[in-house]
């Protein structure tokens, strides 16, 4: 079976490239786990499904007045938003509709792991990680720190690393710091507290 005739070819682009860009844009706006092709392949056909399930009135009455004898660009760019932007459009729909409440009540939480959850509020806080060791690093996570998600082992850099006082804050930033980078095998938990509006000023609770 050739794919690359034509024939074939539109049923490829109109059965699996909708889903497949859903399937896409939903992992990018909400961190999860991978899965093997085959699946991403149901699953690219059976979103593609609901695309079509959702634009199915759309569909009949531009089919139906003969919209491309009318306006062959806009018919056009109808069916470029029914393949391309409208499955968009249902990956931040069904993100929005994980995240109610009565959703979160009776299915799982869309985001899998607390450590994106966190971080990917994209806050701003005063950390203290201790390691493993039990060693503490206290530092600054702000606009320019960086935290990993996705699939990758969890890692954290800290823009600030701040010296910590006898009793446990942060005193101040050590001299020309450039930050700390700290890796998911060195970490047992890591404290979070608020930065002030007033800025970047350390309390001791």
């Amino acid at each position: 079976m050739d794919i690359w005739q034509i024939d074939k070819l539109v049923l490829f682009i109109a059965f699996v490239i909708p889903g497949f860009i859903s399937i896409k844009t939903y992992q990018l706006i909400v961190p999860s786990s991978g899965s093997t092709a085959s699946i991403q392949l149901i699953d690219a056909v059976s979103y593609s499904s609901i695309n079509y399930a959702f634009l199915l009135a759309p569909i009949y009455f531009v089919e139906y007045y003969e919209l491309a004898e009318h306006s062959t660009f806009f018919y056009a760019l109808f069916y470029a938003f029914t393949i391309l932007g409208f499955p968009v459009l249902i990956a931040f729909g069904f993100k929005k509709i994980r995240m109610t409440e009565w959703f979160q009540n009776n299915a799982p939480h869309p985001i899998q792991k607390p450590w994106d959850f966190v971080f990917g509020q994209r806050q701003g806080y005063w950390v203290r990680a201790t390691l493993k060791n039990g060693k503490v690093i206290g530092g600054y996570f702000f606009d320019k720190s960086f935290a990993s998600d996705g699939h990758v082992p969890e890692q954290i850099y800290i823009e600030q690393s701040w010296i910590i006082n006898a009793d446990g804050g942060l005193e101040r930033a050590k001299a020309d710091t450039a930050g700390v980078l700290i890796l998911s095998g060195e970490m047992s938990c890591i404290e979070f507290t608020k930065i002030t509006p007033l800025g970047a000023t350390y309390e001791q609770k």
